[in-house]
């Protein structure tokens, strides 16, 4: 079960890289960015893909999702210097809340 949250965390992260470097992309129109995008996403889906062989799918796309967005946020302040208002931070604290809630009482993680 280590190495499927292993693998679960490795596509978390290349996911978190591509959705970042999204911008930097400037809507495809850079070679570079575009390239780290499009990678990371192949390597995010494969290693979820690999995930859902031995964990629920829909616990699984929680934990991706809600990691996601609560690391693509983190990365959009620090690199791009956006800001989030205090209804967005309390939404992703509820988010990182919901994950906590699965990983410490859900029975349902694996099938």
């Amino acid at each position: 079960m280590l190495n499927i949250y292993l693998i679960l965390a490795i596509s978390i992260c290349a996911e978190t890289l591509a959705t970042t470097m999204m911008k930097a992309s400037h809507g495809f129109t850079q070679l570079g960015p575009s390239i780290v995008v499009v990678i990371g996403y192949a390597i995010s889906f494969y290693g979820l893909s690999q995930v859902v062989k031995t964990m629920n799918i829909g616990i699984a796309y929680a934990i991706w999702g809600g990691m996601g967005i609560f690391l693509v946020s983190i990365m959009s302040f620090l690199i791009y210097k956006q800001r989030l208002d205090l209804p967005a931070i309390v939404g992703m604290l509820f988010i990182a809340l919901g994950i906590v809630i699965i990983q410490l009482f859900s029975k349902s993680v694996t099938h």
